[in-house]
């Protein structure tokens, strides 16, 4: 694989990183854009408080009089207004539409969208001898009642002063908002590494442990998920133990049974190789060995198919499950057995419905168990005996049962026959290993059911399954 198709790795404090500091940069951002729109707002309102003051102030020294105006500004009122060149307050005095009283000639006019009431300010922005200012304007009533007048006073400031505080106030408020940031980005990376530590305990504890170590991993003042992450290591580590264990205990077991027909076959060898090498050989007697030998081997391939066949029943094992036809398997398998039913004198039929029969398992796994129940009936029935498979539908299920006519299992010895290499004690002269049940009841189990032995009347003993019945596919159309 190259470097351009390797998945990227994700580290899971970026991540959170990424996702609780994201949403707060932009959850600041809309903080200092409000903050900036407060500030702009307040510095406003100062500046025009102040011009709708200065305006009122100056329209008190204009009186009507007459059909004009009369106009009371002394001299030292006007340097006051203009003695800050840096700063300089501009304004105007007049009666629109064209009447100029006094003032800035220049001074920019009111929007025209604007409906003037006497006696109230209005404020806009505007530009005047190349910089931004601040314009009150206030209409007052004047005249007389037969000619009424209309008097505007305008007064004007730049917006350097207006800016300047607004600046002054989003330093005010920036700093301890920037800080605070900082403090709040720092306190969620001490959280996340605080929060993440006990996966990395976890880690090294894993990291630390031996391959044959299965203990389950101890892991204290954890949180609720990083107990649920090691509950399933754990259950994990139990279910690899017992698979372990299983295995150890199938290699001993195979070992175990392998050794004595081995054993066997080869004294025998050796007695035959002995009589055929004397002196005067035996012919009958080595014929007798040859014998011996042979059903020896025909144990030891046996032993060895069945342990073979638990192998391959083992839960480890992968299952393909499919919709098959249970009746037309059973009736495969019992018409394989007939032989071996007919040369030890017995009669082996099959009862079952006409139709298709249809659940869903492993074709190869049950013709297994099946062959491993008829294998059983065939070995342990006596001469003239019966064995009847049964395949009948019992509502969503399906019935498996292979009845027999032989000695039977005694209902104390049931449950122990399902064990690996277990024989029981009346059946002990069969030529068996003591898997044939075991094989079948790990078979079920895979296929969820399980085999139930109860006598067969009048005597011998019958072994049933119950499998769920599937529907046939819904054909469609081409």
């Amino acid at each position: 694989m190259t470097e351009s198709a390797r998945p990227r790795q994700l580290s899971l404090r970026r991540q959170l990183l990424i996702w609780l500091l994201l949403p707060q940069l932009v959850l600041w951002l809309a903080a200092a854009m409000l903050a900036h729109a407060m500030a702009v707002r307040y510095a406003n309102e100062v500046i025009d408080q102040t011009l709708a003051q200065t305006s009122r102030a100056l329209a008190r020294q204009v009186k009507p009089f007459g059909n004009g105006f009369y106009v009371d500004f002394p001299r030292a009122a006007r340097e006051i207004l203009e003695e800050d060149p840096t700063d300089r307050v501009y304004y105007r005095v007049s009666s629109p539409p064209a009447a100029f009283l006094l003032g800035e000639p220049a001074m920019p006019a009111p929007p025209r969208a604007l409906l003037a009431k006497a006696g109230n300010s209005y404020f806009y922005n505007a530009s005047m001898k190349g910089q931004d200012v601040r314009v009150a304007a206030l209409y007052l009533q004047a005249g007389t009642p037969e000619q009424p007048q209309l008097m505007l006073v305008q007064v004007a400031k730049s917006r350097a002063l207006s800016a300047e505080l607004t600046r002054k106030i989003l330093f005010d408020m920036g700093l301890p908002l920037l800080g605070l940031m900082l403090l709040t980005s720092l306190l969620v990376w001490a959280g996340i590494s605080r929060g993440l530590s006990p996966l990395r305990r976890l880690r090294r504890v894993v990291e630390n442990r031996s391959p044959r170590d299965m203990a389950p991993i101890e892991l204290n003042n954890a949180p609720a998920e990083v107990r649920a992450l090691t509950a399933a290591i754990n259950s994990l580590l139990e279910e690899v133990n017992r698979q372990v264990e299983q295995q150890r205990r199938f290699i001993g077991d195979a070992a175990h049974q392998l050794r004595t027909p081995l054993a066997g076959l080869k004294s025998q060898s050796e007695l035959v190789k002995a009589e055929l090498l004397g002196s005067t050989p035996d012919i009958p007697r080595a014929c007798r060995q040859l014998e011996q030998v042979e059903t020896s081997v025909a144990r030891s391939i046996h032993l060895v198919n069945q342990l073979l066949a638990l192998a391959r029943a083992e839960p480890e094992t992968g299952l393909q499950r499919s919709l098959l036809d249970l009746n037309q398997l059973t009736r495969e398998v019992t018409a394989e057995a007939v032989p071996r039913a007919l040369a030890r004198k017995l009669d082996l039929g099959l009862d079952s419905d006409d139709d298709s029969l249809l659940v869903l398992g492993h074709a190869g796994l049950l013709r297994e168990l099946l062959a491993n129940l008829l294998d059983n009936a065939i070995q342990y029935t006596p001469p003239g005996g019966e064995i009847t498979v049964t395949l009948r539908r019992q509502g969503r299920h399906v019935q498996l049962q292979v009845c027999d006519t032989g000695p039977g299992i005694a209902p104390a010895e049931r449950d122990k026959v399902f064990q690996r290499f277990y024989r029981v004690n009346n059946l002990a002269g069969g030529k068996g290993c003591g898997l044939g049940l075991a094989i079948v009841q790990e078979i079920a189990r895979r296929h969820h059911t399980r085999v139930e032995l109860h006598d067969n009347s009048p005597h011998g003993l019958c072994a049933s399954l119950l499998f769920q019945r599937e529907n046939p596919p819904a054909h469609t159309g081409p």
